[in-house]
């Protein structure tokens, strides 16, 4: 960040760009999903989306320096749990409404907390502790439907993709947490690179196991989601570039107005009030926890400049 220029509104528009570009993308999947099986539909998103970062970091000069890694360990890892977190994203899809799925997954913030707590020892304080109660309040809310007697007509393939989607938010925030420790030796465009490659080489294994010749509609659905992806990820990749996490880590919540907008006029679905009060619990603690990681920032920074003046 000390290299690059602030420009705040361009890193907002590459953040809502990115947020919507992955809202597409999930709806060409849900599209996708009666002819394809997830572990197809996840190797189109990861090969496609692995060509355009390749051509992406030629064009600025940065292949093959910048996929180098010193970490080839920490990669597998991360490829492996984030290849189960798409996968169970997109089988989701298939069963449940989009704005239902994107709200369940907002369950991500939450778990990074605890699982940072958990494995690399972070202190979380009451108040994030807090934020996290409420949050799961409101995954639960939505969620309670799909498990309960109240949920008249809820489907088995409906609490199956309930589950999908919680466990696939849970595996995603394990991998945001194996990238936080390894930000300390690998470049951004490294990890990312390296996710596309093994999440290629991991859903081609699915290969056996129920892989049909998609119709050309579907093929052009899938091939646009994963193009669509991966130019999605250089935004989100760039938007961090050009502005502090905290400042646009909240527009991360479009996506639910994009999700809204995209299921209502494509798939014909309406949100139903327990998504939408529960989306707003998880919103509200979701804010509060990245409010909270920009107060810790701070006052690290600030540690830190304290630290140096003292050993000037």
């Amino acid at each position: 960040m000390s290299h690059v220029p602030q420009n705040v509104p361009l890193a907002i528009v590459l953040k809502l760009s990115s947020v919507t570009m992955f809202v597409v993308m999930a709806s060409l999947v849900k599209a996708s999903s009666a002819e394809v099986s997830a572990g197809e539909a996840v190797f189109f998103r990861s090969f496609f989306a692995l060509l355009v970062i390749v051509g992406w970091l030629v064009a600025k000069g940065d292949f093959p320096g910048g996929i180098r890694t010193q970490d080839k360990i920490g990669h597998a890892w991360r490829g492996i749990v984030g290849t189960l977190a798409m996968a169970c994203m997109f089988a989701s899809l298939g069963l449940l409404p989009l704005p239902e799925v994107t709200a369940i997954g907002y369950a991500k913030p939450l778990m990074v907390v605890l699982f940072a707590a958990l494995i690399l020892g972070e202190r979380v304080r009451f108040y994030r502790l807090g934020a996290v109660g409420l949050g799961l309040i409101g995954v639960l809310v939505i969620l309670w439907p799909r498990l309960s007697a109240i949920g008249a007509g809820t489907t088995d393939a409906q609490i199956l993709g309930a589950m999908l989607v919680l466990f696939g938010a849970s595996a995603a925030a394990l991998a945001q947490v194996f990238i936080r420790r390894m930000v300390s030796t690998e470049s951004v465009t490294a990890i990312v690179f390296w996710f596309s490659l093994t999440s290629t080489i991991l859903s081609a294994l699915t290969l056996p196991f129920g892989w049909v010749v998609p119709s050309p509609t579907i093929a052009a659905y899938l091939i646009a989601a994963g193009i669509i992806g991966g130019v999605a990820q250089i935004m989100l990749t760039l938007s961090y570039r050009y502005a502090e996490a905290a400042i646009i880590a909240p527009f991360d919540y479009a996506s639910m107005l994009v999700a809204v907008a995209i299921g209502y006029l494509i798939f014909a679905e309406v949100p139903g009030q327990p998504v939408v009060i529960g989306a707003g619990l998880v919103i509200a603690a979701g804010l509060v926890i990245i409010l909270r990681e920009r107060q810790l920032g701070l006052e690290r920074r600030a540690q830190r400049q304290a630290a140096s003046h003292k050993g000037l």
